[in-house]
């Protein structure tokens, strides 16, 4: 991945862990969700042109 994008995820992971009281031991969880939340983001811009989806 590019570090645009991983730091993106990691700052949304981290507020996701934040949120949800700060458990141990899952990151990797809170990882993926928050690269799915980015993605899913990214499918619902308007600026997302057609040949990109």
């Amino acid at each position: 991945m590019n570090k645009r994008i991983d730091e993106a995820v990691a700052a949304r992971a981290y507020q996701l862990w934040e949120k949800a009281g700060k458990p141990e031991g899952r990151d990797e969880d809170f990882w993926h969700l928050a690269e799915q939340e980015l993605i899913n983001e990214d499918k619902g811009s308007p600026l997302r042109t057609p040949d990109t989806l």
